[in-house]
């Protein structure tokens, strides 16, 4: 009886074994399986990233016409009325900042792009970052790229990603961007750059590229630490009051108990303005809380 006994409890114990192993087995394949769909992640983005900045070059520009004297044919309608005498158009013309006209090329083939994944609506670009991504929004589900990669692999390190609370046109009062704070440079990662106060202060812009051709220029004038709560839900900022606190609070970080603010103050900002922020994990990844970067559109 006593052997017997102990014939049993071997056997569990080798049971017990077994399972472990299978255990560990799982347990390795799927690291290595999550491992695997980060590094072809990371690939994507950055074969994207070589055909978007591969830009080709324009072509030379077709000779101007001769233009006789007696028939100014060929100019603008603003320069005939210039030719007649009648206005003086430089008056009515607002100038537009020079981070706009010289906002960097980017040769956006939006079918490719479509290819790789429907969901990509947007490009970002933010220099003196890494930050140089697709922006995508899904459908329904705005948890969906939390967890997934632009394949639709699961695991990190994600996408760059709006929620269906904000449209995919950049018309609403404030467009906010998520990212992972990754442990390398990809993602949201050098976002944190701008923990350094220099970094604000001096001018650093957000550049949007979108499907009709557009390139909204966001120039940045806040980097913050902020409690971890939904900004869109918890903030009507289609509303003029609400948005009008929401922006004092912003300029009012380094005013505040923050754990960091780094605010510009020389740059006005209005509810008559559109801002844009991207937000992703602080360095500590302490759950409670979130770094915010704003920017201030500049060519509505």
């Amino acid at each position: 009886m006593h052997s017997d006994n102990k014939g049993t409890g071997n056997k569990i114990w080798l049971y017990a074994g077994i399972l472990l192993a299978v255990c560990a087995v799982i347990g390795a394949v799927c690291i290595a399986v999550r491992y695997k769909n980060r590094i072809d992640a990371e690939n994507s983005y950055r074969e994207l990233a070589e055909n978007v900045n591969a830009v080709p070059e324009t072509e030379d520009p077709a000779p101007a016409e001769e233009v006789t004297e007696d028939a100014p044919q060929g100019l603008s309608p603003e320069g005939l009325l210039q030719a007649s005498g009648e206005t003086d158009v430089s008056d009515n013309e607002e100038e537009i900042p020079e981070a706009v006209t010289s906002a960097p090329l980017k040769g956006l083939d939006w079918d490719e792009l479509h290819a790789t994944n429907p969901d990509i609506y947007a490009w970002i670009y933010v220099p003196g970052t890494s930050i140089d991504y697709p922006v995508l929004q899904h459908p329904s589900n705005n948890d969906y790229y939390l967890n997934h990669n632009l394949d639709g692999s699961s695991g990190f390190p994600g996408v760059i990603y709006t929620e269906n609370y904000n449209s995919k046109d950049f018309t609403d009062p404030n467009t906010v961007v998520y990212g992972h704070n990754m442990d390398n440079t990809t993602m949201f990662s050098t976002l944190h750059n701008f923990r350094n106060p220099d970094m604000v202060s001096e001018p650093h812009y957000i550049y949007i590229y979108t499907e009709d051709g557009r390139t909204l220029v966001y120039e940045i004038y806040a980097a913050y630490i902020y409690p971890s709560i939904h900004l869109l839900l918890n903030f009507d900022v289609k509303n003029d009051y609400i948005y009008e606190q929401y922006l004092r609070n912003i300029s009012n970080m380094d005013l505040t108990s923050s754990d960091l603010a780094n605010i510009r103050h020389d740059i006005d900002v209005t509810v008559s303005d559109r801002i844009i922020t991207l937000s992703t994990c602080t360095t500590d990844h302490d759950a409670s809380k979130r770094f915010l970067v704003t920017g201030v559109l500049l060519n509505p």
